[in-house]
C-alpha cells in the first residue's frame, strides 16, 4: 500500500510538472509576438545622431521620415525621460519606444507613446541603474502601421553621476 501511494504521487508530481511547462509555452508562444514584433522595414542606423544636441531622424527605404528626441538631454538613469516622436509620410496606430542596452542584457524597457495629432507622439520612459560608468543604449522607435511594424533606431550613451563623455 505504501509503495503504490509513492507511485501515484509521483505520477501526480509528473503530471502537475507537464500541464506547468505546457502553461508556460502556450504564455510563451502567445507574447512572442509582442514583446518581439516582426519589423516590416528598419531605417538605418545613422551614427552621426547625438541625441543631446537635439532631435535624431532615421529615414526609411522607401519613404517616410521617424524623428525622435529625448529630454533632459543629459539623458539620466532612473529619472523620467520626455521621449517626443514625429513622423513624417507615415500613418502610424501606435507608437512605442524600446530600449535596448547594446552589449548588456538589460531586460524589457518598453514605453507606450500617446498620440497628439499631426504625427506628433509623447510619452514617459526610465532606463535602469547599470553597473557600468557608462553604458551604450539602443532607442528603438516601432511605428505599427498598416503596412506592418517599422522601427528606426537611435543610439546614444549614459553616464553615472559624477562622470564625463568624452568630446565627439
Amino acid at each position: 500500500m505504501v509503495r503504490s501511494d509513492r507511485v501515484l504521487w509521483l505520477l501526480v508530481g509528473l503530471l502537475v510538472g507537464l500541464l506547468f511547462l505546457t502553461v508556460i509555452a502556450v504564455v510563451i508562444y502567445k507574447l512572442w509576438p509582442q514583446l518581439n514584433p516582426e519589423l516590416v522595414v528598419v531605417a538605418p542606423l545613422d551614427s552621426e545622431c547625438d541625441l543631446r544636441a537635439g532631435p535624431c531622424v532615421g529615414l526609411l527605404p522607401g519613404g517616410g521620415e521617424i524623428s525622435f528626441s529625448i529630454e533632459p538631454k543629459e539623458i539620466p538613469l532612473v529619472v523620467p525621460l520626455r521621449l517626443g516622436v514625429e513622423l513624417k509620410g507615415l500613418f502610424a496606430h501606435n507608437v512605442e519606444v524600446d530600449f535596448i542596452g547594446i552589449g548588456m542584457q538589460m531586460g524589457f524597457n518598453r514605453s507606450q507613446l500617446r498620440a497628439e495629432g499631426s504625427g506628433r507622439f509623447s510619452g514617459k520612459g526610465v532606463l535602469p541603474v547599470c553597473i557600468r560608468s557608462a553604458m551604450e543604449w539602443e532607442a528603438r522607435v516601432m511605428v505599427h502601421t498598416d503596412k506592418g511594424v517599422m522601427a528606426a533606431p537611435f543610439r546614444f550613451i549614459t553616464v553615472k553621476q559624477g562622470v564625463t563623455l568624452p568630446e565627439r
